[in-house]
């Protein structure tokens, strides 16, 4: 199976149609509730909900999906001697992994009870138009927010990287990271764990017109942790759920998670992230929060949501 655990959960729609074809003379005797089998559409809904929670099972790869709402709804039609079944499935959940494999198991489903209970009568019978339709959420919806034609500088604020003691892995994760989302790299600095200099540096990229400055280190309890210090004076409006959605996520992962004291905020039209030191702190952090974080370019000039 995908390894999900990177994922963020979110709200996830899926929309799904069957189509049993039949003859004319069916359609009528669906609609006048006249089948040796009973109610046509009571039992092929049932089978619908039992075909999507049946999912996992049946599907080798798919995930077990909380499935929070099912509507399963039913058309018929008629032209000259032929008449169709139509199935229409919506599903819902707030999960890391898309609900349509479901919803589409749902409609085959209930297409297949629809077969079940009209052989009795008709002969004539056929299943297609099998598709989905339309899904929301995750990828679908993370693709609206890109980081093409963008521009960000990585800040790696280290005493030991910057005196040449260790080698810096997180400030190159970020930047990898951005650049898997198309953000051009204006710039890539290694510097000690000093406010002032941190400062300075966070300044001239903003003024030179950055718009995303990511800076890594520093963000931590020990002594020289001073990254925070030195941005948050700054920081015109601070983005307080960009440091919870970070934090929210490492916890999932990581107790210590909690003593990150990662922030973000914007000075003038630039906005400024801070992340963890660690690689695996920054790697998760910015999985918390990309691509969703591009939008706030538009809103930085005055755009909306």
């Amino acid at each position: 199976m995908t390894d999900i655990t990177a994922k963020n959960v979110s709200l996830r729609t899926a929309t799904a149609v069957a189509h049993v074809g039949c003859t004319a003379a069916t359609i009528e005797r669906i609609r006048e509730n006249k089948l040796p089998k009973g109610n046509l559409f009571d039992v092929a809904r049932a089978a619908a909900l039992l075909g999507a929670k049946a999912t996992p099972s049946l599907i080798p790869h798919c995930h077990p999906v909380p499935i929070e709402h099912l509507d399963v709804g039913f058309e018929t039609e008629t032209e000259g001697d032929r008449g169709k079944v139509l199935v229409r499935v919506f599903a819902k959940t707030i999960y890391k992994t898309g609900i349509e494999i479901e919803a589409v198991t749902a409609a085959t489903v209930a297409a297949l009870t629809v077969f079940d209970l009209l052989k009795p009568v008709d002969k004539d019978l056929e299943i297609s138009g099998v598709k989905l339709l339309e899904k929301t959420g995750g990828k679908s919806d993370r693709m609206k927010s890109s980081g093409a034609g963008h521009t960000a500088a990585v800040l790696v604020c280290s005493d030991s990287a910057a005196a040449g003691k260790r080698e810096d892995a997180s400030g190159k994760i970020i930047e990898a990271e951005l650049q898997k989302h198309g953000v051009k790299i204006a710039e890539y600095k290694i510097i000690p764990d000093d406010i002032e200099t941190i400062r300075s540096q966070v300044k001239a990229w903003q003024s030179a017109g950055v718009e995303f400055i990511f800076t890594t280190g520093g963000t931590g309890l020990s002594p020289r942790d001073q990254v925070i210090e030195a941005v948050t004076p700054l920081l015109e409006k601070i983005a307080a759920g960009i440091g919870e959605k970070m934090r929210q996520y490492g916890n999932e992962r990581t107790p210590l998670a909690m003593l990150s004291r990662s922030l973000a905020g914007s000075i003038g039209q630039s906005l400024v992230v801070c992340l963890p030191g660690s690689s695996n702190g920054a790697k998760e952090s910015l999985d918390a929060v990309l691509p969703a974080l591009f939008h706030a370019h538009k809103m930085l000039r005055g755009g909306g949501h």
